[in-house]
């Protein structure tokens, strides 16, 4: 039909069209344009998904008044000389060193000290034990002497290459082959990949009830973190759950995101994921580290007014919340803090319900929402769980420490890029939930290997 056969009622109804479709267009184009700007300081995105486009880096912590360095008063750890050195070297001096006159018969005033600390050379100790046979006349049998724990075999390895095996792979997420590589390079001592799993799979077993008690322990704790991250398995996405606290991490191996642990108790920090809001008999608290990057994709993307407002009062409730510690803020003062954050949220919803509705080629379903409004929407319904932090100083402004408990899943994917196996996942997260807490507890993370890899497994408390 040409322009030229309508008439101005047929014109005025095309224009109406056309306009509806520019505006759906438009908020098209704007979607997709803000899919592309996401990076990791706007969105949930890691940091490795930036790749070479990524941003200049613009973190979400403001710049304090203290210069970046050590800082006055800290305590230093300046190498200090050692009472005991294990050798010295005399270092005679019979000439002077600026006119060569012989200084033989002149006495010794004294002595300037200087010490190395290094690294002797590693060498490989080989023990034999040697179990005297005898004949019994009691029973008319040869019978030997007992041999030590562990020694079942005329020749095997000991706990410290097996200790020092399982901290490379476990700890450093070394691969199995340069494992090899490095005991060879070191001791001469050629592992095969065999037994490389081997000593794995054995410290998996004896860490069993570690891992039990280590659970136990987080179910029943006041606040415990939660998170969840993919990772792949012979080709298939399987997912690692963690349930973590300042001391403790347990991990969890699952085929399906939903698995999560039961009988959690007290508190449960999490990122706002909908199957976290299914357990029973908790109260939750969400990251607000993440409605701090959400924030900066608003006011990156469409510049919205209340974004940049409850950006700042975030930050601003942080500080009191840093200011009063371990104490309750005063209720005045909570009162005027969680009136200013109702009123931020009443008027961004204000500044959202104003705006045009959004046009879109579904005529069935709820009205589509602009990122803002469903933020917004979801900051309102959750207040409580938003702003737990401040009423509850046990509960925490994040969920950092469950990101940093999954960080190593992807550092081991970066290496290895997954598992052959679930039972190697599995080998792989209770020895990394043991390595993890060993850390928190403040033990020596090789001194807790050895003794597990001897039986004697440390316990958490």
């Amino acid at each position: 039909m040409h322009k030229t056969n309508l008439d101005t009622e047929q014109l005025l109804e095309l224009i109406e069209r056309q306009a509806l479709e520019i505006e759906r267009l438009k908020v098209k184009i704007r979607e997709l344009e803000g899919r592309l700007k996401k990076n990791s300081g706007n969105s949930s995105k890691p940091p490795s998904s930036d790749g070479l486009s990524k941003p200049r880096s613009c973190s979400l912590r403001k710049k304090g008044q203290k210069k970046s360095g050590g800082q006055k008063g800290h305590k230093g750890t300046t190498l200090q000389q050692s009472d005991q050195p294990d050798q010295v070297y005399e270092l005679p001096l019979s000439t002077c060193p600026d006119c060569g006159l012989s200084l033989a018969s002149k006495a010794t005033l004294g002595c300037i000290k200087r010490q190395v600390f290094d690294i002797p050379p590693p060498r490989m100790e080989v023990t034999e034990y040697q179990a005297q046979v005898k004949h019994c006349s009691g029973c008319d049998k040869r019978v030997s002497s007992p041999f030590p724990s562990g020694v079942i075999g005329p020749v095997q390895y000991g706990p410290v290459i097996r200790s020092w095996a399982l901290y490379y792979q476990h700890q450093h997420f070394i691969p199995e082959d340069r494992v090899q590589q490095l005991f060879d390079d070191l001791y001469g001592v050629k592992l095969a990949t065999s037994t490389l799993v081997g000593y794995s799979a054995l410290a998996h077993e004896s860490l069993a009830e570690f891992e039990q008690a280590v659970l136990s322990l987080v179910q029943t704790a006041p606040v415990k973190h939660l998170d969840e991250t993919g990772f792949r398995v012979s080709g298939q996405t399987q997912w690692l759950h963690v349930a973590s606290t300042q001391r403790l991490s347990c991990y969890h191996v699952s085929p399906k995101r939903k698995s999560l642990l039961s009988g959690l108790q007290g508190t449960v920090v999490h990122d706002h994921w909908k199957p976290y809001y299914q357990l029973p008999e908790v109260r939750h608290a969400l990251c607000n580290q993440h409605h701090l990057r959400e924030l900066n994709a608003i006011i990156e993307q469409d510049n919205e007014v209340w974004a940049k407002r409850l950006q700042r009062w975030l930050r601003l409730a942080l500080r009191y919340r840093h200011a009063f510690g371990e104490k309750a803020i005063p209720a005045d003062k909570l009162e005027r803090l969680i009136n200013g954050y109702e009123r931020i949220i009443t008027a961004g919803l204000r500044y959202h319900e104003d705006l045009p509705e959004l046009s879109t080629s579904k005529r069935r379903g709820r009205k589509k929402r602009r990122t803002g409004h469903n933020l917004l929407l979801r900051l309102q319904t959750h207040q409580d769980a938003v702003l737990l932090f401040l009423s509850d100083p046990q509960v925490p402004f994040t969920n950092n420490q469950a990101e940093r408990d999954l960080r190593m899943m992807k550092c081991k994917q970066k290496i290895s890029g997954g598992f052959r196996t679930v039972r190697g996942a599995e080998v792989f997260a209770r020895i990394r939930g043991f390595i993890s807490t060993a850390r928190k507890q403040g033990w020596n993370v090789f001194d807790s290997i050895q003794q597990a890899v001897c039986g004697r497994v440390p316990m958490p408390v």
